[in-house]
């Protein structure tokens, strides 16, 4: 039998999860989110932004946090941040997440659900932290040396979930081990202090990791991703300035022609087609025909979103007060929670 902290256990309380959630989706807290260093783009819309919208209008609770605290986990800067925030919010709303229903809130406003950092951190060692793969992931990303806070991120996503009492978080493979940590305090937690927090499971994405248009990972610093915000004609820009090779003929390899593949696969998730099939369509189309159709098929896809965006972009005291409403709520369940955690304790004075 596979151990509980095994992909394969996980993958099967995913399984069982999914299918409950169409039934009985009141049963579950999502709670999932992002860092502000830049634009959303592609690789987010498709990876999670598109699944929590659905869970949304499923009728589960969903939370999406704006985690500006974590920018500094890895960064030595704080520029910008403001900016990403506000373009973040906009971006969500009009890729249908709705105020109404998912409550959108920022690290930095919420206290309470900061403070729960204290008891977690007690309920961890510390070689417990340094054996974490994405933490290291992370530091050799950045190039940044290891600071506490990043040490820490895995308990300060554990005060995340567990705040507002979420069971289920959508996450890619990469991320287990942060869900494994997130169950192992919750556990210690209530083991010690009494019941408090509920058990918590990855919602793990069936959705393919959509590659850059180089095909490497999309990443803004690689300068290979259509944000959200785009135009169509800055899209159409950016797809005729990626790299393809010297090859007329037109075939979907991943692993020899990165490039060409990057680009069919963009087309296949905004098409709904097999990539293996639109590369035989454009065959000797070459790298012009490619980047035509590729163009195409991402400003059609993303329209209405950009529609909606432009309004939101022309209403930004509706941004602003969509954002103090959802730090508005976040702090009163916070409160809430912080208030239980030391009732627990027997630190209420």
């Amino acid at each position: 039998m596979a151990n509980e902290g095994s992909f394969e256990a996980s993958q099967k309380r995913s399984d069982e999860i999914r299918a409950d959630l169409t039934a009985h989706p009141e049963k579950y807290t999502m709670l999932t989110g992002d860092r502000p260093t830049g634009r959303l783009h592609l690789g987010h819309y498709f990876g999670t932004l598109k699944g929590r919208v659905e869970l949304q209008n499923m009728g589960a609770r969903t939370n999406v946090l704006i985690a500006d605290y974590q920018v500094i986990t890895d960064r030595d800067t704080t520029d910008q941040i403001q900016d990403n925030v506000y373009n973040m919010v906009m971006d969500y709303l009009a890729c249908g997440i709705d105020p109404e229903k998912t409550m959108i809130y920022t690290h930095s406003a919420v206290p309470a659900c900061n403070q729960l950092m204290l008891p977690f951190l007690s309920l961890v060692t510390e070689a417990e932290l340094q054996r974490n793969p994405t933490v290291k992931a992370e530091m050799e990303a950045s190039g940044h040396e290891l600071t506490g806070l990043l040490l820490t991120y895995p308990v300060h996503q554990a005060c995340d979930i567990l705040f507002c009492k979420g069971n289920v978080v959508p996450v890619g493979r990469d991320q287990l081990p942060h869900i494994e940590l997130t169950r192992t305090i919750a556990r210690r937690f209530n083991n010690r202090y009494g019941q408090v927090f509920p058990e918590v499971d990855a919602l793990l994405s069936d959705t393919p990791l959509l590659p850059g248009l180089d095909g490497r990972k999309m990443s803004k610093s690689y300068g290979n991703a259509i944000s959200i915000s785009m135009t169509a004609e800055e899209t159409a820009k950016r797809i005729k300035k990626s790299q393809t090779d010297s090859e007329r003929m037109i075939t979907f390899d991943p692993e020899n022609r990165p490039g060409v593949s990057g680009l069919i696969s963009t087309a296949a998730i905004c098409t709904g087609r097999n990539e293996v099939e639109i590369a035989e369509e454009i065959g000797m189309g070459g790298s012009g025909a490619l980047k035509k159709y590729v163009t195409e098929a991402v400003n059609e896809y993303f329209a209405p979103i950009r529609e909606r965006r432009a309004q939101y972009e022309n209403d930004f005291d509706y941004v602003k007060d969509v954002l103090h409403e959802g730090n508005k709520r976040a702090n009163e369940i916070a409160n809430q929670t912080l208030a239980e955690v030391q009732e627990a304790m027997g630190m209420v004075y």
